[in-house]
């Protein structure tokens, strides 16, 4: 992220984002599970995953590093039993693409936040965490309970440490 902010959980009650002069900023308190934590491409908005919930919420990074207009912005869909989408890890393609593990398979959303997409999971159980990864950041990476998965994309992946781009305009 440039070094603009680290992101800190402390809690699954109580979550933190430490400004640049290490001042901590309380964001988020409540139910909220999180798990999974992610800077847009352009580094303005901060995107975290809620296993215990069906959204995943954005927040606007001011440039003061400070974090602020927190919305459910990526609807996941989730079983008829459970409202939580059990997101447990995210990663994000060079087109604007968020790609979510949870209960049900790997969610990708569009740039507007609306799941189109969704890749089986490669075993039964629980995803833990994926990212983009190899030579050209085309294949996505996704851990099981017990097995790492490699599938190769057409996507590219994007990573916090790189300097900030704008992705394409969403194709609406």
């Amino acid at each position: 992220m440039t070094g603009r902010s680290t992101w800190a959980i402390h809690s699954t009650s109580k979550s933190g984002w430490f400004l640049p002069d290490g001042q901590k900023q309380v964001v988020d308190r409540g139910r909220m599970s999180p798990n999974g934590v992610r800077a847009t491409p352009d580094q303005t908005f901060l995107i975290v995953g809620d296993s215990r919930d069906r959204f995943v919420y954005s927040y606007g990074i001011q440039p003061d590093g400070s974090l602020t207009n927190k919305q459910a912005y990526y609807h996941l869909h989730v079983t008829d039993e459970s409202a939580a989408s059990g997101a447990t890890g995210i990663t994000l393609d060079t087109e604007g693409r968020l790609y979510v593990a949870t209960s049900i398979g790997i969610q990708v959303c569009d740039q507007a936040g609306r799941v189109i997409g969704i890749i089986s999971p490669p075993q039964p159980g629980p995803l833990r965490n994926l990212v983009f990864g190899g030579a050209n950041h085309d294949e996505l990476f996704v851990t099981g309970s017990d097995k790492e998965f490699v599938r190769k994309t057409k996507a590219h992946g994007v990573y916090s440490w790189q300097a900030p781009f704008k992705p394409a305009a969403p194709k609406l």
